[in-house]
């Protein structure tokens, strides 16, 4: 994980790529974090993707910080 704050704003969503390149991590890896609980994610009604807000990114972020 990097070391950078990621740049994100609090209510804004981000894709899988776009969370996995700000926290420098791999896709299997967040969805690791994700089956246990570290980071919740939402889904798009649209397309039923995932998504994380950036207060989640920050969260994790901050506790493996």
């Amino acid at each position: 994980m990097t070391s950078d704050k990621p740049n994100v704003h609090a209510e804004g969503r981000y894709s899988v790529n776009e969370t996995t390149s700000m926290l420098g991590i791999n896709r299997s890896t967040l969805r690791r974090y994700t089956d246990k609980g570290l980071i919740r994610c939402g889904r798009w009604r649209t397309n039923g993707r995932p998504f994380y807000t950036g207060k989640e990114i920050l969260r994790l972020w901050i506790a493996r910080y």
